[in-house]
């Protein structure tokens, strides 16, 4: 392993801020794996850290093929996590909202650029991002239709479901975007949770990695086989939002299967501890996303429904 300096900067009141990469193997650049970017991603520094330890192991055998090299970047953000803030602490704006940059910008555009710069050097890019809405999630691939995504590909990570989602507006900022518009077949893994550590789902996002870097014959690992892959469209899945604001008191968590008509939560008054609505599921299916606040506003989305291939 080699410890790359990605990106270097000085800043006015903390020093020289540097981003750094790991390099495993030698030769052919085969994968770019970029983790945390916003200072509230703590599962995704996790699972870096997990994959870190794992591609050590696997490198020391001689397991990755001699004429390929991983990296690895765990974290562009680290300021932020140290100073509890979500986003860039000098003006608040998002690493992953900046894409594709410009190297004579701001700090998060400069960061942008750079990493970009790097990444598409790939063949693969593969990054843990974290859901645009705060809640659990079925552990997954995210793919853009960009027209260049591959879905036969990302069956190879072996996740439950491939969610094949539209492209929105600031999804053209992002960095998974920009990588397939710079010819680098990129794959976004989500795993249950962002701002608390669940080690179920980091060590299930670190071997659906390694999967897909032993099938494309990158490493030489023994795991599971792991999931045949739903692959689902992400505007066919079902939403459930609040009718009132409140406490919110839910019954069911992710991946669980509902039928339609069942009660998943209740929003509580929090003056009075009366039940004011209840949440109902609006067809059968599997729980794909959960919100995981412990009070909600009038018409947050407190949860997105897999429904049932019959209907």
């Amino acid at each position: 392993m080699n410890k790359e300096l990605i990106f270097s900067m000085n800043t006015a009141l903390r020093g020289e801020y540097e981003i750094h990469g790991f390099a495993y193997g030698h030769g052919e650049k085969t994968a770019c794996i970029v983790g945390a970017m916003r200072g509230n991603e703590y599962q995704q520094l996790y699972i870096c850290s997990l994959l870190a330890e794992k591609l050590s192991e696997i490198e020391a055998k001689g397991d990755i093929t001699s004429d390929k090299q991983i990296l690895l970047i765990p974290t562009l953000n680290y300021s932020s996590m140290n100073a509890n803030k979500v986003r860039w602490i000098a003006d608040d704006s998002d690493i992953n909202r900046s894409f594709p940059g410009n190297h004579k910008g701001t700090a998060t555009s400069r960061i942008a650029a750079t990493v970009l710069e790097v990444a598409k050097e790939y063949q693969y890019g593969i990054q843990f991002p974290s859901f645009y809405m705060d809640g659990e999630l079925v552990p997954h691939i995210r793919m853009m239709k960009t027209g260049k995504e591959s879905a036969s590909l990302a069956n190879l990570f072996g996740m439950p479901y491939v969610v094949s989602g539209i492209t929105r507006a600031f999804d053209s900022s992002t960095l998974n975007y920009n990588l397939q518009e710079s010819g680098v077949q990129a794959f976004s893994v989500y795993s249950k949770t962002t701002s608390w550590i669940d080690d179920e789902s980091a060590r299930m996002a670190v071997s659906s990695v390694l999967r897909f870097l032993t099938r494309m014959g990158i490493i030489k690992y023994d795991c599971h086989g792991g999931f045949i892959s739903s692959v689902i469209n992400e505007d066919t899945l079902a939403t459930v939002k609040s009718e009132s604001s409140g406490f919110f008191r839910r019954f069911v968590g992710t991946n669980q299967e509902v039928s339609r008509g069942q009660v998943l939560a209740e929003i509580i008054d929090p003056m009075t501890g009366d039940m004011k609505a209840g949440i109902v599921s609006p067809t059968d299916g599997i729980v794909f996303f959960v919100q995981d606040a412990p009070m909600v506003f009038q018409n947050t989305v407190c949860y997105r429904i897999i429904k049932r291939l019959h209907q």
